[in-house]
């Protein structure tokens, strides 16, 4: 049976071998494109609605309007049919075992499928869940990265006025150096015109000292014994004179 199926598979793949290649192709053209800008679509969290378990509501969906209600059940029926009379599938020993294990498939989804739905669901909220916790550690490792960025962008912005202050800070100490040494020069040049001054007057009076003695000195020296004599004899008189007059005008005081 399973050897009919592949003949007839290959037989078919054979006249539709444009097709193939086009969908390889296509498949190429799809993975070597460039990525698109647009934002993808979310992945959905549930499947896709079914019919017995196998067959997709689009199927439905898509022969509804040419088909009406019971098209996709009678063309699945006269598929079936069609391959039973052509013998396209012979049943058989396989057949059996086919249905063997579709019945047991069907029991075991029946049974344990929702329970191993929910497990399955549990380990990938769990996976959601870490990987939904990576993401945060990460936007909150970012945004922080973006606020110390925009705290350092801040100082950066400050460093002008930090730098003007500086400045201004060593041209007022230039400044005040400036001023202290002018002041000490000027200290420097009065201590010094104070000393020229001092000592020009120094001079000055040395001068008129050493005049006024020199002076005295001539005079004295041009003095005679008999000069001297003469101003002795003369004082004396002068003494006697005034004490006559002294006694005879000036009674004493009783």
């Amino acid at each position: 049976m399973l050897s009919r199926l592949v003949i007839v598979s290959a037989g078919a793949l054979k006249g539709s071998g444009h097709l193939g290649a086009g969908l390889v192709q296509a498949s190429r053209c799809l993975h070597t494109t460039s990525q698109s800008l647009a934002p993808l679509p979310p992945l959905p969290e549930k499947p896709g609605k079914v019919r017995h378990g196998i067959f997709p509501e689009e199927l439905f969906q898509f022969l509804y309007p040419k088909t009406g209600v019971t098209g996709p059940y009678m063309l699945g029926t006269g598929l079936i049919l069609y391959m039973l009379s052509k013998e396209l599938y012979v049943i058989n020993h396989e057949t059996i075992s086919a249905i063997s294990i579709g019945a047991v498939f069907i029991y075991a989804v029946k049974k344990y499928g929702q329970s191993f739905a929910t497990f399955v669901d549990k380990i990938n909220e769990e996976k959601v869940a870490k990987v939904q916790e990576v993401k945060d550690l990460a936007m909150s490792n970012l945004t922080q990265a973006i606020e110390d960025e925009q705290k350092e962008q801040w100082r950066a912005e400050g460093r002008s006025a930090l730098f003007d202050a500086k400045r201004n800070n060593v041209a007022m100490l230039l400044e005040t150096n400036y001023r202290e040494r002018l002041h000490m020069v000027t200290n420097e040049v009065k201590r010094r015109l104070d000393y020229q001054i001092a000592l020009q007057s120094l001079h000055l009076r040395m001068e008129q000292e050493h005049m006024v003695n020199w002076v005295e000195k001539s005079v004295i020296g041009s003095i005679t014994p008999q000069q001297v004599s003469l101003v002795a004899v003369q004082n004396i008189q002068t003494q006697n004179q005034f004490m006559y007059f002294k006694t005879r005008y000036c009674p004493p005081i009783l």
